[in-house]
């Protein structure tokens, strides 16, 4: 369900800490760092943060789309190993790339239904760690070889072992397959990319611009992060985001050949986001007590929505879900004055710009007769965006609305939107508050 506060109750629901791990390409410096860890390095700082004890906090909600064999439900898993009480109740949400904007829906419904006035929300996903698989004549023959109960039975099982049957499956490259539509996510992009007829060069211009303003953006991007020990003994810290290329050029991205459509395509591993590891999480409060307790409020959530649309268009769920939000918190596109579109590809968030300024869109699909508005660069993921800081599926719901949250803060602006697509045809949406303004 959707979080609505105005059709549930009068309680307002605040943050007041959020905190990420830095963001590292898959098989680099987190890579030996499962979900369940990166989870608990960032649920103790924003713990920190927030100048809460485990015992202070109602429940806790994560949003993991990998579902680490090793740790069921790992949102216990890791509130357990954060040092909240085992009393506390937790729960793994799971919406694909939305699931860390999941976690923060149902946390701030729990607040404002009464059921909880402090609730610990985040995302955690290691893609290095996502599994390698067997096939099914692999499995089948280690079973009988396992079960066999004589020595001849066992060797028939070996001799019956095709070589083939030991090439591994890949399972990221399952998870990122849409079994309705039978295309992989690029593939999504791909056909939006023709759908609106964006060219290979707006592509990787706007993944130009998502690296250089990364780049620009390291400091500010630096207060929402932890400096995170890893390696052998805890000897290194990371305390920067593993993605954003200095000195990324134009002509460098134009020499990446099509990735998904080797022949006709246009979309490439650099006007892409990368396969990357993190955590990131926010501690809700009832705004009440928050103020009470004399707490600073990083800012308030009015809604998390979110919209189904065409699994081969799942790029578009941003202007699907993005009414509904707006709609939710009584507010209008005009008056966001920061948007984040999480960038899982540069078509696909060109696509959604032109679909809403769109009038014939939003008549077609929307049941709406004006387009809902023109989103300005100017706005527009401001300090870069996954093409450069990665998006480690799980998460990046949370990072958005805590990156759309600190830069509102530091600019003094009132409203702010942040929204992304979702693998299997949805979109999701929060708009948020600061009240630094």
């Amino acid at each position: 369900m959707d979080f609505r506060p105005r059709e549930f109750s009068s309680k307002s629901v605040v943050v007041v800490a959020g905190v990420r791990t830095p963001f590292a390409k898959s098989g680099t410096k987190l890579a030996g760092m499962g979900a369940v860890e990166l989870g608990v390095r960032a649920l103790q700082e924003a713990l920190a943060q927030a100048e809460l004890r485990g015992d202070e906090v109602d429940h806790v909600v994560i949003g993991n789309v990998a579902q680490p064999a090793d740790a069921a439900n790992a949102a216990r898993v890791i509130a357990l190993f954060a040092g909240v009480p085992d009393s506390v109740p937790a729960v793994t949400v799971h919406r694909n790339c939305a699931s860390g904007m999941e976690s923060i829906s149902e946390g701030a419904l729990q607040i404002a239904t009464g059921q909880a006035q402090v609730v610990a929300v985040g995302g955690t996903e290691s893609m290095s760690q996502i599994p390698l698989m067997f096939s099914e004549d692999f499995k089948n023959r280690f079973f009988e070889f396992a079960f066999a109960k004589s020595l001849g039975k066992r060797l028939k099982a070996i001799r019956q072992l095709r070589l083939k049957s030991l090439k591994p499956i890949v399972g990221i490259e399952c998870g990122l397959r849409d079994p309705v539509s039978g295309m992989n996510m690029g593939q999504t992009a791909e056909r939006l990319a023709l759908d609106f007829g964006i060219s290979r060069k707006e592509q990787d211009e706007f993944a130009l611009r998502s690296h250089q303003l990364a780049v620009a953006a390291k400091a500010r991007l630096r207060e929402e992060s932890l400096s995170l020990p890893i390696g052998p003994g805890f000897k290194e810290s990371l305390s920067e985001d593993i993605g954003p290329r200095e000195g990324q050029t134009l002509e460098q991205l134009a020499k990446l050949k099509p990735y998904f459509d080797r022949k006709h395509g246009t979309v490439t591993v650099g006007n892409a986001c990368p396969i990357t590891d993190g955590a990131a999480m926010l501690i809700l409060m009832e705004e009440e007590r928050a103020r009470a307790e004399g707490r600073k409020i990083l800012g308030r959530i009015h809604s998390v929505c979110f919209a189904g649309c065409q699994p081969e268009r799942m790029g578009l769920g941003p202007v699907f879900s993005s009414p509904r939000a707006l709609k939710a918190a009584g507010k209008s596109l005009s008056e966001m004055s920061l948007v984040e579109i999480n960038e899982a590809f540069a078509a696909q968030v060109l696509a959604c710009l032109r679909a809403f300024e769109s009038k014939d869109f939003a008549q077609q699909f929307l049941g709406q007769s004006e387009a809902l508005g023109k989103i300005e660069m100017e706005r527009l993921n401001v300090n870069g965006g996954a093409i450069a800081l990665g998006h480690p599926v799980g998460t990046s719901g949370t990072r958005l609305v805590l990156t759309v949250l600190k830069e509102l803060e530091r600019r003094k602006q009132a409203f702010g939107l942040a929204t992304l697509c979702i693998g299997g045809g949805q979109g999701g949406a929060c708009v948020v508050e600061s009240l630094a303004a």
